[in-house]
């Protein structure tokens, strides 16, 4: 039995695990992100390797899952937005650390792959992975195999510019996906019809502790499942969103499945049903082509990491 420790690097902490060929996690670890600074980062997702392969002396290499931009040799993080990473050179340093041998990857990547092999997107070798969090994460798989692009950045798709001099994104740029369909737009239209309509909205606001500002994703998603109204045309707003995103994508890749993960896909039925929908209203050639399956990822946030382990397996 092949073991490999995954880790996944977060602005807010780095989790660790050793994982079996079969994605069982054996045994986990998880310590605090110092974000802001590189070197001490790389000794925290050390200190987390050494613990776990002290009590698991035979494991093999490392996976690590980090949200950036990773260079096509998987080695360097050229920028990390939560992390003080830029032109970072962690594959190195972490094996100087370790002595094992590091495989880097994006974090929605390594999601991708942990659902393609142990997950939701088992059997399907086309598949798009969309992490519909606080923005929008994505990961593509074709033909049994991650799509990274020619520079290894590639599947960066909640960044597809969807709406011309649109909301502000913290990329730079104006009108991106994830702007409109990700857990924050969902927040944006409850706290929007909380300001406009607050009697339609009591129940939101209610939850929310009598402010705006107070609504979270959480608390849209239980008025939701409550059947609430104002609840219930939040999620359809951002669903019809995540739907369009979708059949944009659909007319690229052709995927055979759309995994959704993230904490918004915790919303089960309440985002796919419309989400569907509105995917079948939109796509291309509607009628006259297999459409992809659009299914909710099953491995939680652990996903990352098990991906991450099973990459260094294959290394």
């Amino acid at each position: 039995m092949a073991l490999t420790i995954g880790v996944d690097v977060g602005g807010t902490k780095v989790a660790g695990g050793v994982v079996d060929d079969q994605g069982r996690i054996l045994e986990k670890v998880r310590r605090p992100t110092p974000s802001t600074d590189p070197r001490q980062t790389a000794v925290v997702i050390a200190e987390v390797v050494d613990l776990l392969k002290d009590k698991h002396p035979d494991v093999e290499a490392v996976g690590l899952g980090a949200a950036g931009f990773v260079d096509e040799s998987r080695a360097v993080v050229q920028f990390a937005p939560n992390l003080a990473w830029r032109d970072e050179p962690i594959k190195e340093k972490v094996e100087r650390l370790t002595g094992l041998p590091v495989v880097v990857e994006n974090d929605a990547n390594a999601t991708a792959w942990g659902e393609y092999r142990f997950g939701a997107g088992r059997g399907e070798q086309f598949l798009v992975l969309v992490a519909l969090g606080t923005g929008i994460g994505g990961g593509i798989v074709v033909d049994g195999e991650l799509y990274r692009g020619r520079f290894g950045i590639g599947g960066e798709i909640g960044h597809l510019r969807m709406v011309p001099d649109g909301r502000r994104c913290g990329c730079g740029n104006r009108g991106c996906w994830e702007q409109y369909a990700s857990g924050n737009a969902l927040v944006h239209e409850a706290r929007e019809l909380a300001r406009v309509a607050p009697l339609m909205a009591a129940r939101l606001l209610e939850l929310g502790e009598g402010s705006p500002e107070g609504i979270s994703g959480p608390e849209v998603t239980q008025a939701a499942r409550e059947g609430d109204r104002a609840a219930l045309e939040c999620f359809g707003a951002v669903a019809s969103w995540v739907g369009q995103g979708l059949a944009d994508l659909a007319a690229i890749l052709d995927p055979g499945a759309f995994i959704i993960g993230g904490g918004l896909s915790d919303a089960g039925d309440l985002l796919l049903e419309p989400v569907r929908a509105a995917f079948e209203a939109a796509v291309t050639g509607r009628g006259y082509r297999r459409l992809a399956d659009i299914r909710i990822a099953e491995l939680g946030s652990a996903a990352g990491l098990v991906g991450a382990a099973d990459l260094a397996r294959s290394r």
